[in-house]
Order: structure tokens, then sequence, then C-alpha cells
């Protein structure tokens, strides 16, 4: 097979954010993909008003010019957009005003409680708490003469009830904490794959350039492994931290008091930050939007595309983060292929989900994109004057991914090398064939190891141009191997690699393997809702009301691993989409390495690893 058609209506829509994600909406065959992007997307030419057009004005322009296909449930949303992001110029006043009075707060806070401390040090010096070994002898009598005559200093026991105490005496002196501003209600879309959510998001996003000083980013993927990241470090930190030579303690050593104070008075501080980081994914969260070009100190917009609760640790991490998020004001925009109440199936982590739902509810109105047709499959058919996804792999469709490799390497220069890139936490992928820019892999390298999400992303990061070869037909024997290929899939298309596939069947076939049971094998279901205490078989083929030879779909919305159905539906759509001419025209303009390229010819640096030849 030579690939798919030109131009999907869901393909003009791409190239509207340079943050690499594409959107889920279409394109007609005789527009000029480049006419309208410069008008909306940061970083390309076009005048400041243009670029921050809000969301309904984009759509309904990009309507009328013949680049999208009207779709009704896809307005409605971009109307709710334009609504907030009008909303968001008055509020970032607000909280501009709101941090202000917390840093003076937090700053007050803490000379007050340096004074207390200081005080309560030089009554303990002063009054010789710590009486001297030498007159006292250590002697028990000596001791409780002590602490009788100093029952005063400290009342309680522990350092608990002194930091409480201290803290009563802050909340007299300096106030209570200063409350934010009431936020604008964030906006929670969901609906079918390929229905237009990632699109209009991102019309959002990037029309809030320029009004929002605070905003992120992200995609499930690396909002996890960026959430990691931050828990390492806090950890790291606090290892570090618990040493009295520590930079934390360094304002106590030029104090005019005793060893024996000093070491009170670091006992004392080391209490502090253990209480503030005892909740460690609050200390996550206020990291977590932390723009570190800028050494911005957080956001007031979060847009997160597919939220999912894959695992225990997805659930517990977002409800944490996210809700210490939109207690401090920042506002919420996302994406997911469910509703709110619809996310965590399985019923795992219940009161903990349950409480993360009722502030979503309480921060966020939820919007149905309830289009049931997949933009990215609504391709013309028109010829393909490049192939990208080969198939079957043993015919000569082998031969002619051969000779693209070799084609496209030869006009990068260079020669093809193996090669190590950095992963993080230290670790490092081989890369077995690589030559500037351009990478090759075989399946069962990539999908076959114990690899995930941030070896994938360390491989879009570094590479605009991926081969992978020998790609089976997906089944239930290969079940952990399909999950990588769709997270690897999933983060090529996220970083706009151009991707080329040598695979045993099309891509609409790619996850209809029928080797040991299909992907949606219902005895495979059976097993998995066993060991999570879920329906039985037999419960669930009398709730459905289905035969042993009926379709699963049936009884879809009762398994557990329905969440993998729609993972499998937007590998297709996204491989799809891959294949066509304006995708590859988006890899030059929003692929990290061209966006290097771009930039250090502007500087006249030293250029990056670039391949003209794309």
């Amino acid at each position: 097979m030579r690939g798919l058609p030109t131009s999907s209506p869901i393909l003009f829509s791409r190239l509207l954010s340079l943050s690499r994600r594409i959107p889920e909406h279409g394109f007609t065959a005789h527009s000029n993909p480049w006419i309208g992007v410069r008008c909306f997307s940061s970083g390309v030419s076009g005048s400041s008003s243009d670029r921050r057009r809000g969301p309904l004005v984009q759509y309904k322009s990009m309507v009328s010019e013949g680049k999208l296909k009207h779709d009704i449930y896809q307005e409605k949303v971009a109307l709710e957009l334009e609504e907030l992001l009008g909303k968001l110029q008055n509020y970032e006043k607000e909280m501009e005003d709101y941090h202000v009075k917390l840093a003076n707060w937090e700053k007050s806070r803490e000379n007050e409680r340096r004074k207390l401390l200081l005080e309560e040090a030089e009554h303990k010096q002063q009054g010789g708490v710590w009486i001297d070994t030498r007159n006292h002898r250590k002697s028990l009598i000596g001791k409780w003469i002590s602490r009788r005559r100093h029952q005063n200093v400290e009342p309680g026991v522990g350092k608990m009830v002194s930091f409480l105490n201290r803290e009563k005496k802050l909340d007299s002196l300096v106030g209570i904490k200063p409350v934010p501003p009431p936020s604008p209600k964030g906006i929670y879309l969901y609906g079918n794959v390929g229905s237009g959510k990632t699109m209009l998001m991102d019309m959002f996003y990037s029309a809030t350039e320029g009004i929002v000083k605070h905003r992120r980013r992200f995609h499930l993927h690396e909002a996890m492994l960026e959430i990691h990241e931050h828990m390492h470090e806090v950890w790291k930190n606090q290892t570090v931290d618990r040493s009295q030579h520590s930079t934390v303690f360094s304002w106590i050593d030029g104090l005019p008091f005793s060893e024996k104070v000093k070491e009170w008075l670091i006992g004392e501080e080391r209490y502090k930050q253990e209480v503030h980081t005892k909740h460690i994914l609050s200390a996550v969260a206020d990291k977590f939007l932390i723009d570190r070009k800028t050494d911005e100190t957080g956001a007031s917009i979060l847009c997160f595309d597919e939220i999912q609760t894959v695992d225990v640790f997805a659930i517990i991490a977002l409800s944490g983060i996210v809700s210490k998020l939109l207690s401090t004001g920042t506002v919420l925009v996302a994406t997911s292929n469910r509703a709110p109440e619809e996310l965590n199936q399985d019923g795992m982590q219940k009161d903990i989900f349950l409480a993360f739902l009722l502030k979503l509810e309480e921060n966020c109105q939820k919007i149905l994109v309830g289009s049931d047709i997949d933009y990215r499959r609504l391709i013309p058919k028109t010829r393909m004057d490049h192939v990208y996804f080969f198939w079957p792999s043993k015919s000569d469709s082998c031969r002619e991914y051969e000779e693209t490799w070799h084609k496209i390497t030869g006009k990068a220069g260079g020669r093809i090398i193996s090669t190590i890139i950095p992963v993080m936490f230290g670790r490092f992928l081989e890369v077995p064939e690589s030559c500037n820019g351009i990478a090759r892999f075989d399946f069962e390298y990539l999908c076959g190891r114990p690899v995930g999400a941030a070896d994938y992303i360390a491989v879009a990061r570094h590479y605009h141009t991926v081969f992978i070869s020998n790609i089976p037909v997906m089944s239930m024997r290969i079940r952990d191997k399909a999950r990588r290929f769709i997270t690897l899939i999933d983060e090529l298309y996220n970083h706009h690699c151009l991707t080329f596939c040598l695979a045993d069947s099309s891509i609409d076939d790619l996850f209809q393997g029928t080797d040991e049971g299909t992907l949606f094998d219902l005895e495979s279901f059976q097993f998995e809702t066993e060991i999570e205490g879920g329906k039985l078989r037999r419960d669930v083929l009398a709730e459905g009301s289905v035969g042993s030879g009926a379709s699963p779909s049936g009884i879809v919305s009762l398994l557990s691993s329905q969440e993998e159905m729609f993972a499998f539906r937007r590998a297709v759509s996204r491989l799809i989409e891959m294949q066509t001419p304006l995708y590859r025209e988006g890899v030059k303009a929003f692929h990290l390495l061209f966006q290097q390229h771009h930039n250090n010819r502007l500087t006249r640096s030293a250029p990056v690893s670039y391949n003209p030849s794309l």
C-alpha cells in the first residue's frame, strides 16, 4: 500500500499551536495551509492583535474561508472558550494584586517568625536552659530544677506544640493568609476521538498569550513524568536540608548563641520544613507550573490534554496537584475522552477520586464535544506524492522502505552512527542508527523491552524523523507491546515528528490481530476484572444481554479496560493523520530541532542538526 491521500480536515488546525500538539479538526484540499496560520501561532509573523484573536473568531474565520467544516458542537465550545478568555483579562490583574499581597504577607510572616525564634533563643541563652554539666554534674535534681524553672519557655511537649504555638502567635501578629480572588470557571471538554477537543483547547491556549502571564500546557505523559521529576527533587532536597550544614540554616551560623542554642534553632527550622513538605504533592504543585526559563513562580492557566486515570498513581497525583492548583486560583481547561465521573470506572482510591470530582465540579463546567465524526478520516481522495506507512512488510514495500531511509539520510548528509541520548533520572537510551536528526529503530527494540514514555519523549525531542520497522499486527499475545506502541505514537505525534513505518498490515487492521485473542477479547477482560475486583464474565454477559458469540461492543461500558479502546482508536486516528502532506509541512514549523535551527539562524550561532530534505 502506498500510504494515504492528501489533506485531511484535521490537519490545518495542527498549525495553530507551537506547543506541537495536533488539533483535532479539519482542512479542505483547495486551501493554502499557511494562510491564516500566521494569525494565531506564537512566534510566526503577523500582528499581535491577529495572534490574540479569540477561539470563536478563529473558528468562524476558518469555517468561512473553507478551511474547517462547520460543527455545531465545536462552535458552542469555541463560544464558551471565548467568554472565558474575556474574563481572564480582569482576573489576571486581580491575581497580580493577590500575588503581591501574598508575597508581602509571606515576607512579613517569615520576619516575625524569626523574631519569635530569636526571642526564645535569647531567653534560653540568658536563662541557662542548658545548665553547665560541670556545675550540675548531670544530677537528676539539677535537671528537674532546670525544667521546673523554665516551664514557661516552651509550654507543652515536643516541637509540634512549640511550632503550633508559634504559628498561632504569627496569626495574631501578621494576620491570616490572603485569599485568592474568585476564579472564573474553567472548562472540561470530553468526547470522541478526533472530534476537535485538542484543536479548540489549543486555539484558546494560543489566544491567552499576552493576556495571561503564567500558563502551561501538558499532555498526560509529560505531566506524569514532570510530577515524578519534581517529587524526586523534593525528596532529594529534603535529604540535603536535613544536614546541619545545609544553606537553609546558614542564617543561624553567625548568631551570638552557644552551640546548644544553635542546635535548638536548627531543630526548629528543620521541623518547620518537615511540616511544609509532609504532603509532597502539595509541594510538587508549587513547582508544577513554574516557567523554568524565566523563573516565574506560578501560573494562572493550566491546559491539560487527555486527562486519564490509568493507574492509582495517576489518580493520586492528579487529585493532589490539580486540586491544590484549583484551590490557589489556577484556571483549568482540559480535554478527555471521558466525562469526569467516568474517569475512574475501576473504582481505584474512591475517596481521593470523589474529592477530586467535587473540586472539578466546583471549578470547571463540563462540555460534551458531541460529534461522532473522526475528522482525521475525512481525507480527500487525491494522490499522495510520498509514502510514510509501508505494508505488508514481506513485499516490495520493504524494499521501498529501505530506499526511503537511504534517500532521506543521504540528503541529510553525515554518517549513520550509533549514539546514546539522555532520558531522565540519569538514564540513557542507545539509538542504533541515527544521522542528523533522523533515527531508525526496530519495533522490538522500542516496544519489546521495558521502556516507556520518558524514553519515547527523549526520542521525539532528539529526532525530527523516526523510522520504525517490523511492526506486527497487535493481539492479546503482545498486549504490553501494543500499549508501548500506542504511547510511542502519542509522543511522536505530540512532538510532531515525521514517522515512517514498515508494518505487517494497514493502519486500520493494525490492532485487530487474533493470535491468542483480539485485544478486546471478552475472556481476557474477564481475567483482568477479576484481578481488579470488577465484574466476572458471566455477570458481564448477563447485564449486557449478549451471547458468547456476540460482538463485545454492547458490554464495553462495563469493562475496566475501556480506556484501552479509546487509546487504540486514538492511535489509529493519529497514524492516519501522520501520513498526510500537511502534517509533513508542519514538522518543519513545530518540531523542536527546527525551531532551534530557526532561532540559531536569527542569533547567528552554530546550527543544530537539521535535515534540509524535509
